[in-house]
Formats: structure tokens, sequence, C-alpha cells
């Protein structure tokens, strides 16, 4: 018979091209002077990390061009765009590194 699988397959996504794969940052609930916020009230964060970067674009000369962000990099992101996906039980956003608003120092 067939064996069955005792836990699911854990899956991985390596970007392409020119995108950036982000983890959104965690939006605080709580202000750094105690008070407790509703989290239906909590907006979406704009800001995430870096978790991994396509290898970049080709032009029409076939030079290819990297891209300028890398994993660990801290970006603001804009409000709307990009694909959420999910991979395992984490929510990840997958976004062109053009849309990509800046990069935090």
């Amino acid at each position: 018979m067939f064996a069955r699988a005792t836990r699911p397959l854990q899956r991985s996504l390596a970007p392409l091209g020119d995108r950036i794969l982000i983890r959104k940052a965690v939006v605080e609930t709580q202000t750094a002077g105690g008070i407790l916020l509703p989290t239906d009230n909590a907006k979406e964060s704009n800001e995430g990390t870096v978790v991994a970067a396509g290898p970049g674009l080709r032009d029409v000369s076939g030079v290819l061009h990297a891209p300028t962000l890398k994993a660990g990099d801290k970006v603001l992101l804009p409000k709307y765009g990009g694909s959420e996906i999910e991979i395992g039980d984490e929510k990840l956003n997958l976004f062109r590194e053009d849309d990509i608003l800046g990069k935090f120092d």
C-alpha cells in the first residue's frame, strides 16, 4: 500500500526577474505608553522585510541588472499593489522592485 504523509510538505518560493518577496511588519497594538489599541482599527503595515530577491532583469542587449535590495533589508511599501501569497501558515507579499517606495537605513 501507499505510505501516508504524517506532516504537510513545506514549499519554498524563489522570486523570478525583478520580483522581491516581502514579509510585512506586524502592526503594533500597544503604544509606547502602554495603551492597548483595538485590533479592528489597526491599519495594515506599510513596512516590511525582504525575504528573497530575484536575480534581476535583462535589458535589450542581454545584460543582467541585479536588484538593489537583498534579504534582510527593511523597505517602505505602497498602500496597494503586490501579490499576497501564503506559504505554509505564513502570509508574504510579492512586489516588483520598481513598486517598492524606499529602503530604510
